[in-house]
């Protein structure tokens, strides 16, 4: 089940973390996956990563999601090595913490451009050519900070509740060109950004104590839910947010 043989899938912030994981989760799957990050960020780890784990092939690309001709480029070059392009993980995402008396402009600004306006364009891109082939799996990282309140991070939060009312519009407007449209939110996740944070006693247990099944998500965890969704097992579920958080928005 799940299986993702011979399908073209990009994604994008794919160098570590949750977009790594994913694109492994797509490999394991049987995938084509196009892992892309920024131009400069070394993708060999995620590219290593993916053969290991069995994809049809791996095209890495560079890829600022800001930049609409970085975009082009990209689809472009997935459509003539692929013929298709089948799955795009919007993954590509910034936070910087901080308390709202301290958000200028330029940090609101910013992660708009990254997580709203670069995750929307990146979308429209490939959803057209999606719609030549009339099927097509969009899915977007989001967040629980989407859902719940999250010290200090109100552009983040911001935009993550932004990504899920965008995605419900994308998959109402899309449905009849047979692509769906969803989002994953994670809680937070063990990753080698976030594991710092996570391991200082104080801030871990606090936030470990909002979670009932007592432990932080394993990003292979957030993988398989992004190869579930991208999967023809999932054909019938648009427009939903699936939560992968370890129970702590059922609190509300």
């Amino acid at each position: 089940m799940f299986k993702l043989d011979g399908k073209a899938a990009i994604v994008t912030g794919a160098a570590t973390g949750l977009g790594q994981a994913i694109a492994v989760a797509f490999a394991k799957q049987g995938a084509c996956v196009v892992p892309t990050d920024l131009p400069g960020v070394s993708l060999d780890k995620t590219v290593e990563m993916c053969r290991a784990a069995g994809a049809s092939d791996v095209l890495p690309l560079a890829m600022d999601v800001t930049s609409q001709a970085a975009i082009q480029s990209a689809v472009a070059a997935v459509k003539e090595r692929f013929g298709r392009i089948d799955i795009l993980a919007s993954n590509a995402g910034m936070n910087r913490p901080m308390p709202a008396e301290d958000v200028t402009p330029e940090s609101w600004d910013a992660h708009f451009a990254v997580n709203i306006k670069g995750g929307f364009f990146t979308a429209q891109a490939v959803a057209a050519v999606m719609k030549e082939q009339h099927s097509g799996r969009i899915i977007f990282t989001g967040s629980q900070a989407g859902i719940v309140a999250r010290e200090n991070q109100q552009p983040y939060c911001a935009t993550k509740g932004g990504i899920m009312s965008m995605a419900r519009a994308l998959a109402y407007d899309w449905a009849k060109d047979g692509i769906t449209v969803n989002v994953v939110a994670p809680t937070f996740a063990m990753t080698d950004l976030a594991r710092k944070r996570l391991e200082d006693p104080e801030y871990g247990k606090k936030m470990l104590g909002m979670i009932p099944l007592g432990r932080f998500v394993e990003p292979r965890e957030i993988g398989a839910a992004f190869a579930f969704l991208a999967s023809d097992e999932a054909a019938m579920i648009t427009g939903h947010t699936l939560v992968v958080d370890g129970g702590w928005t059922i609190q509300m």
